[in-house]
C-alpha cells in the first residue's frame, strides 16, 4: 500500500524597517487547501494580495478573512524555489499603521479566497515605518 501524506505548511517573516520582529508559522485554512486543489484543475487565480489587522482570535482553519483587517496590498514579489512559494508585501509608511496582530493571504484585492491566516504578538507600526511580510507556503 502506497501512502503519501501531502501537507501544507506555512512560515512568516515580519521586518520593521528591514529588522525581523516576528518570525511565526500559519495555518493553511480549509478554504486554502480547496483553492489549491481547484489551482491544480486551473480553477482559480492566483495569490494576489496580503492584508493585516488587529484581530487576535486564534487562527482556525475555518477562517475565510481576517477578524479585523486594516490594509491590504498587492503583493511586491512571488518566487517559486522547488516546492515552496515566498509571497512578499511591503506595507509602506503611512501605510497599515496600527497595533497589527495578524495576516492573510488572498487572491483578491477585497473578498476573494483566504489561502493562509496567521496571529501573532502585536507588532506596533507606526506612520513612518515600513514593513515586509514574507510568507512562505511549503508543499511536502
Amino acid at each position: 500500500m502506497i501512502k503519501d501524506d501531502l501537507k501544507l505548511t506555512g512560515h512568516v517573516s515580519i521586518a520593521l524597517n528591514d529588522e525581523v520582529v516576528q518570525e511565526i508559522p500559519n495555518l493553511v485554512v480549509t478554504a486554502g487547501k480547496n483553492w489549491v486543489a481547484d489551482r491544480m484543475n486551473d480553477a482559480n487565480t492566483v495569490m494576489t494580495h496580503m492584508a493585516v489587522g488587529t484581530g487576535t482570535t486564534a487562527a482556525d482553519a475555518a477562517d475565510t478573512g481576517l477578524e479585523t483587517e486594516s490594509a491590504r496590498g498587492a503583493l511586491t514579489s512571488t518566487t517559486v524555489t522547488n516546492n515552496a512559494v515566498a509571497y512578499v508585501e511591503t506595507f509602506a509608511a503611512g501605510t497599515a499603521t496600527a497595533a497589527l496582530t495578524e495576516a492573510g493571504l488572498f487572491d483578491a484585492a477585497s473578498s476573494g479566497d483566504m489561502l493562509a491566516r496567521t496571529v501573532f504578538s502585536v507588532v506596533n507600526k507606526g506612520a513612518n515605518d515600513s514593513m515586509t511580510v514574507t510568507w512562505t507556503i511549503t508543499v511536502s
